[in-house]
């Protein structure tokens, strides 16, 4: 081969791995292209789908509040604890219609749900200015509650079901637009066709759920008056650690830091035990002013359980005895994960004292204190006054709707969102198999509260 020749081959050979390289390259930019669109595409479905997920989730609360706050209107006998609870319904009502709208379901498949949270706010305002004008509601208007209730249990029962679905992946927001037709064409649709003056209504506050038990989440006063002693230094706190787990136990207390922020100052710590795994540590926050202890957790697995509730019960309220923490009642418990939560409340003249609460989460395997939390009871707790009550339990009972079966009858003081105590009877009665307590002032006979219990396997509930 002429030297002319060879050099036409390498020339040849050069033009052909020039090309083989560019449309490697072409092929890897076309690759990485096509993967950068469906990795964006699928980061805008899946930010699609936790709008969606987050308007479902959010409609579904809303239709239970509807259904909860429903029920409470049928217990409340005064017109102004009625109208309060029915405006709350009917701002619960909106809020589900507005989140309902924002789901990728045709408007037709939503017609009659959507006719009937329409149908629920519409009522519930109407009746809510009825009882503002001091006329309570006619049999024929509770009849029609109690349609509208039932309507909202069932729809919160499928919604619930359909939760369930889109949680395990079994339906996808794609599928929803029909295998969500029958759920949603299945709200009732005989409810009653009032109509209502369209008036400007805009939102307010949602109402708060309460759980754990009645008041649990109160709100704390300026002042704590249940934190008293002497100013602690870190080291002098350490003690209060040792005495609360008790020293033949405690391997080790380390100091973890302080917090100076807000009405009570704690120090922090760590705790080692003997005979303990290095990784099964409690964390503790003390007062620094008397040493009090604030907050415990124990993070230890509870593999199994050996003691009920009731047992557990017994021994959470020995616990607190032996700790200084006298006359405590065990209110409302939930069980999980071979544990029990169990809030006690300060009980003084046998009042139960609500806002001087105590929370302890028990082991269920040999009874032990895994869990404190004792915010409320430093928050409020101290020796109150309490006064005579100036209306009988006959006339405070009076005050309850007759058509409500009450069970028994107690005491209480319960706090307000004021930062105040109201000296009340408590009494716990059932309308159509679903218990209640009601509250009613001891000194003015004033409907002040009505709480629904909900009794589920693991424990009992109140909102």
């Amino acid at each position: 081969m002429s030297i002319r020749e060879k050099l036409l081959d390498f020339k040849r050979r050069l033009s052909d791995r020039k090309m083989y390289s560019i449309v490697i390259v072409v092929i890897a930019a076309v690759a990485v292209w096509g993967l950068y669109q469906y990795k964006h595409a699928a980061n805008l479905r899946q930010e699609l789908d936790n709008q969606y997920n987050r308007a479902f989730y959010d409609m579904t609360g809303y239709v239970h509040n509807v259904e909860t706050l429903l029920l409470k209107s049928l217990i409340t006998s005064t017109p102004a604890k009625t109208a309060a609870t029915l405006q709350e319904a009917w701002r619960q009502a909106n809020l589900a219609q507005t989140n309902l709208g924002q789901l990728p379901i045709s408007q037709q498949v939503l017609a009659n749900t959507s006719k009937f949270l329409t149908q629920v706010g519409d009522l519930a305002y109407a009746l809510n200015n009825q009882n503002m004008a001091g006329k309570p509601l006619t049999d024929q208007q509770y009849k029609t509650i109690e349609q509208l209730h039932a309507s909202a249990l069932s729809l919160g029962n499928s919604l619930n079901d359909l939760q369930s679905q889109l949680g395990s992946g079994r339906l996808k927001w794609g599928d929803l637009s029909n295998k969500g037709t029958p759920l949603f064409q299945k709200t009732s649709s005989n409810m009653p066709m009032q109509q209502f003056e369209n008036i400007d209504k805009t939102f307010q506050d949602t109402p708060k759920l309460i759980y754990d038990g009645p008041f649990s989440d109160h709100l704390v006063t300026a002042e704590p008056r249940g934190v008293s002693g002497n100013e602690m230094n870190s080291e002098q706190a350490k003690q209060s650690v040792v005495n609360f787990f008790g020293a033949d136990k405690v391997k080790a207390v380390n100091d973890t830091g302080r917090n100076d922020t807000g009405p009570i100052k704690t120090y922090s710590y760590s705790v080692s035990f003997k005979g303990a795994p290095d990784n099964q540590t409690a964390s503790i926050d003390v007062t620094q002013k008397g040493g009090h202890i604030f907050w415990m957790l124990y993070t230890r697995p509870v593999a199994s359980a050996s003691i009920n509730v009731d047992q557990a019960k017994a021994l959470g309220k020995k616990f607190l005895e032996s700790h200084g923490y006298k006359g405590m009642v065990d209110t409302y418990y939930l069980k999980e994960d071979n544990t029990a939560t169990i809030n006690y409340a300060y009980q003084q003249d046998n009042v139960v004292i609500y806002p001087d609460l105590i929370k302890l989460k028990i082991a269920l395997d040999n009874g032990e204190i895994v869990g404190f939390e004792g915010k409320g009871y430093l928050y409020s707790h101290t020796a109150r006054t309490i006064p005579k009550p100036k209306i009988t339990e006959q006339q405070a009972r009076s005050v309850i709707s007759p058509r409500v079966q009450v069970l028994s009858s107690g005491y209480a003081i319960i706090p307000t969102d004021y930062k105040t105590e109201l000296f009340t009877y408590e009494f716990k009665g059932k309308l159509n198999n679903q218990d209640f307590l009601a509250y009613i002032n001891a000194e003015t006979g004033k409907e002040e509260n009505v709480l629904i219990i909900i009794n589920t396997p693991n424990g009992i509930l109140t909102m």
